[in-house]
């Protein structure tokens, strides 16, 4: 399976990140839809319909988790991995917990490693 024509629904509110993650991603060939807050996220979920979603845990309107959550009870089965500086067990037992997904610290983010979870969730050799 092919990067080219793939959808990534990034959800992030802070610029550095979006053009960091959105230049990694389309140099791979991945076509990148950015939303800015947790509505705007939702609403391209359901218009654009992405191959999958990284979601910052911290977004105006509506978070990353809540987000996940409204994802999955609209029945809509996305693939999911959080960006985002929360790294305390709370957040990210809760993130997994929304989302059954992986979970990434942006002080740790790295363009390889975050390439290399989109290929192993969309099951990219």
């Amino acid at each position: 399976m092919s990067n080219k024509n793939k959808k990534i629904l990034l959800v992030e509110d802070d610029k550095i990140y979006i053009s960091a993650v959105q230049d990694a991603l389309s140099g791979e060939g991945f076509d990148v839809i950015v939303a800015e807050d947790g509505e705007d996220g939702f609403n391209k979920v359901q218009k654009e319909k992405p191959d999958l979603a990284i979601l910052d845990i911290m977004l105006p309107k509506m978070n990353g988790i809540d987000l996940a959550k409204k994802i999955k009870a609209s029945g809509i089965i996305l693939p999911i991995i959080f960006l985002t500086n929360m790294g305390d067990m709370k957040h990210i037992s809760e993130a997994v917990e929304a989302a059954q997904t992986d979970y990434i610290l942006k002080s740790d983010f790295s363009a390889k490693d975050i390439i290399a979870k989109i290929k192993n969730k969309l099951n990219i050799k």
